[in-house]
């Protein structure tokens, strides 16, 4: 007789595990039980293990269906003040490279956020959590890069950290110093690069505050020569690379990142064959963000196709900034994924969860599996499609976060 902590009975089981050959790896009329927050068991009811019904925690399903919970691998949850005015110029015809040029974009966030303390910032990250924890996400990428000196890149960092520890949802945290170049900088990118590598790369990994060390590879961010100054010094410092690369134009920094076995080259809507077929032998994750795509109106659609041909994994994330896609919702983006980049239902999903995952380095999570941490969500649908195919309908029932029920 098995001792355990929970069993789910009468659920259809969307696993995403590669190694059950049938679509969402899905195991229908099945059940599942819960051990000291990983998944110990799972299968057809019908195999289910003896346990004791009197002294352990069982729930039925009723035949709803469970998924890994969901993982948002590329947010920019935390900044202050906001860039509504900034929106309506973009609508009246300025486009966002001469925004930037302005001294707006990045910097108005940057100004916003310098003079936020620990408590605003650590407020509004956690309203911003709360959205997302009402959609079934369990692990939320945060990066910094709204502060561009050295306190406040540390601050942000800091509240990453305060957030992982007092809220359910698990927060990854991601060093974005290079994200823009500070007004104090303005004519001299370079001397930015060598406070990003000199003086910030060495406190954040001295003082543990980063999982991952992210640049913006970009003609209004970064040139590729100094992205790989960064990579290289977070690199010898122990640090994981990640790439804002291929947005708005072909840097080939989804090369770079590939060369460095980054996690993850994102955006990448100018990737052309080379970056991927370097990503495909790195292993590196391409992340797609269908939110900035509509929010900016941008018209050039990232390879899906290609990506496909070389094998790379798609994962999928919200982008939610206050620039360029203030879109404070998952869900939304398997629809976006679907009607936007032409993705299947299940492809999304496993965006969201399986190659999440991965592209955060982490594999733990993000499919249900005997090992596996017991981060799952339970939905009132009659098929994982409808995950993809509506929007704004309440259909989550329960979110188990390392097996805890989340109120």
């Amino acid at each position: 007789m098995m001792v355990v902590d929970l069993v789910v009975l009468d659920v259809n089981l969307a696993t995403m595990d590669p190694e059950i050959e049938r679509p969402y790896g899905a195991i229908e009329h099945g059940a599942m039980m819960v051990k000291d927050g990983l998944i110990c068991w799972l299968g057809a009811q019908s195999e289910l293990p003896e346990f004791d019904p009197v002294t352990t925690p069982t729930i039925s399903a009723k035949g709803a269906w469970m998924t890994p919970g969901l993982i948002d691998c590329h947010t920019h949850i935390l900044f202050a003040g906001s860039r509504a005015q900034e929106f309506e110029q973009r609508l009246n015809g300025v486009s966002y490279q001469e925004i930037a040029q302005q001294g707006g974009g990045i910097a108005t966030t940057m100004k916003a956020t310098r003079a936020a303390d620990h408590e605003h910032l650590f407020v509004v990250g956690k309203t911003r959590l709360n959205a997302l924890l009402s959609e079934g996400v369990t692990t939320v990428e945060s990066k910094s890069g709204y502060g561009l000196d050295c306190d406040s890149e540390i601050k942000l960092l800091e509240v990453n950290r305060m957030l992982d520890e007092h809220h359910p949802i698990s927060v990854q945290s991601t060093f974005l110093g290079a994200h823009a170049l500070p007004p104090e900088y303005r004519d001299d990118a370079d001397g930015y690069i060598d406070l990003v590598c000199d003086h910030m790369l060495p406190q954040v990994a001295e003082q543990s505050l980063a999982d991952a060390v992210d640049a913006f590879c970009e003609n209004v961010g970064f040139s590729n020569e100094q992205t790989r100054r960064v990579f290289a010094k977070a690199t010898e410092l122990g640090l994981k690379v990640k790439c804002h690369a291929e947005q708005l134009s072909n840097q080939h920094g989804s090369e770079l990142v590939a060369e460095f076995n980054g996690l993850s080259a994102d955006h990448i809507e100018y990737l052309d064959e080379a970056g991927v077929k370097a990503m495909a032998k790195a292993g590196t994750v391409g992340v797609v963000l269908p939110g900035a795509f509509y929010f900016l109106r941008e018209t050039q659609q990232p390879p899906i196709d290609l990506l496909r041909q070389h094998n790379v994994p798609i994962a999928l994330a919200s982008d939610f900034n206050p620039g360029t896609a203030p879109l404070c919702s998952l869900r939304l983006m398997l629809n976006m994924a679907c009607t936007l980049f032409r993705m299947t239902p299940e492809e999304a999903l496993l965006g969201v969860t399986r190659h999440g995952a991965k592209a955060l380095g982490l594999s733990d999570r993000g499919v249900l599996k005997v090992g596996m941490r017991a981060d799952m969500v339970l939905w009132q649908v009659g098929h994982p499609a409808e995950l993809s195919y509506q929007f704004g309908v309440n259909d989550l029932l329960n979110t188990w976060i390392s097996g805890k029920l989340v109120q």
